[in-house]
């Protein structure tokens, strides 16, 4: 196996451990297709938003997916096979409804990667206690459907950080923010018709040039702590 099929398997697996867990803790609760909760994190280049996202993991003990696992993913149908029959019928089902509600009057090309990105990204989020880096999933799963957060910071910063944490030159960390920006706008706008700027579409916008990344994960953790809070009625 390769690095990344290892960190697959892993992850994998301790989320079919945490399901069977659940499952046996609320045999006398009715199922919900989205049990757990689940953190998505959307991010300029260069504003550390991929940094946060991971000690954020840490700090809550959640598995970190970020876009190099998704990817993945989706291309390989025997891990969406083993992710998807891990689940019940009903929830199999659940899921199945709300892709093909997502995707009403969408055209999917040839490799259907839309398709296979919901499907998963939808599954995932039926094991929870997840922070999902990238890849549109906040326009996946919705408002009411996990916490989004996306992380900003001014160019400059992001030049700055670039330059101190990747060893990038200015000129390149100017590339790099513009090409990646860029990037990810046109992917949300193609697969989703939406404009990852839009602030309607976050739970949280963070400015990471106003806080040390201890003072942001506070900032997260307490909004994320408040809305899971409201959302069950306590």
């Amino acid at each position: 196996m390769t690095t990344l099929e290892n960190i697959i398997d892993r992850q994998i697996k301790r989320w079919e451990l945490e399901k069977k867990k659940r499952e046996e803790e609320q045999k006398a609760q009715a199922k919900d297709i989205f049990p757990g909760p689940v953190i998505t994190v959307s991010r300029e280049r260069g504003s550390r938003g991929s940094y946060l996202a991971k000690k954020l993991s840490e700090k809550l003990n959640y598995q970190l997916v970020h876009r190099e696992i998704i990817d993945y993913m989706v291309k390989d149908t025997g891990v969406q096979r083993r992710l998807i029959e891990s689940l019940d019928e009903k929830v199999e089902s659940d899921i199945e409804l709300w892709v093909e509600g997502l995707l009403k009057g969408k055209y999917l090309g040839k490799s259907d990667y839309l398709y296979h990105l919901v499907k998963l990204i939808l599954t995932i989020a039926q094991y929870g206690e997840t922070v999902i880096v990238g890849r549109g999933a906040n326009f996946i799963l919705g408002l009411n459907r996990g916490f989004h957060v996306r992380v900003v910071a001014p160019l400059d910063k992001r030049i700055e950080n670039l330059i101190a944490y990747k060893h990038f030159s200015a000129a390149e960390a100017k590339i790099a923010i513009e090409h990646g920006d860029k990037e990810k706008k046109e992917f949300v706008r193609t697969f989703f018709g939406k404009n990852i700027d839009e602030p309607s579409s976050y739970d949280l916008i963070l400015n990471t040039a106003n806080f040390e990344i201890e003072e942001a994960l506070d900032l997260i953790l307490k909004a994320f702590q408040s809305k899971f809070r409201k959302s069950h009625g306590s």
